[in-house]
């Protein structure tokens, strides 16, 4: 099973260093010099990455200068990870565990979770909620109990959250 762990950003300098959007908790891990990364159809290899100006910045062994990377912007890089495998931290969690969990508000069954967006602020999960779709950003206060055992994400209900059409009118 493949899982995104970065986007690719801009080319950086004229070696071809990349920057990249991490989309994991173990940057460590998955950007480690001599690991590798499939983008794009094919394989590309770590040769360093360091962090510039609050950046993740990647070199890969296939990507020799910065013409090769300029081609590359915008590719996601993912990897092949055990289905059975889950993040160390417990507060962490993989889109495949997220998706098709059932929606409970005030302990009744609302919907589930269709989708998971990764925004530069936070992460926010997609709902399907009688027909309707719900963005719900992935934030405590909003989201304060995923129980993976049970299939159920707990999803507190906010004036205009959940139903649009009973939000305070903003002037």
């Amino acid at each position: 099973m493949r899982v995104v762990v970065g986007r690719i950003g801009r080319a950086h300098g004229i070696r071809g260093d990349l920057t990249v959007e991490t989309r994991t908790d173990e940057p460590e891990r998955r950007f480690a010099v001599g690991s590798s990364v499939l983008c794009r159809g094919g394989t590309l290899t770590i040769t360093s990455a360091r962090e510039h100006s609050g950046r993740l910045l990647v070199s890969f062994a296939e990507v020799p200068d910065r013409t090769a990377a300029e081609q590359l912007h915008g590719a996601l890089l993912e990897v092949e990870v055990d289905p059975d495998e889950v993040p160390d931290d417990d507060e962490a969690y993989y889109d495949r565990q997220l998706i098709g969990l059932t929606v409970l508000v005030d302990g009744q069954t609302r919907g589930t979770v269709t989708e998971v967006l990764h925004l530069p602020a936070h992460d926010t999960l997609v709902l399907d909620l009688d027909g309707r779709e719900v963005q719900v950003p992935f934030v405590e206060a909003l989201v304060p109990d995923v129980d993976l055992d049970a299939g159920t994400v707990t999803v507190e209900d906010r004036p205009g959250l959940l139903n649009p059409e009973d939000a305070d009118e903003v002037r």
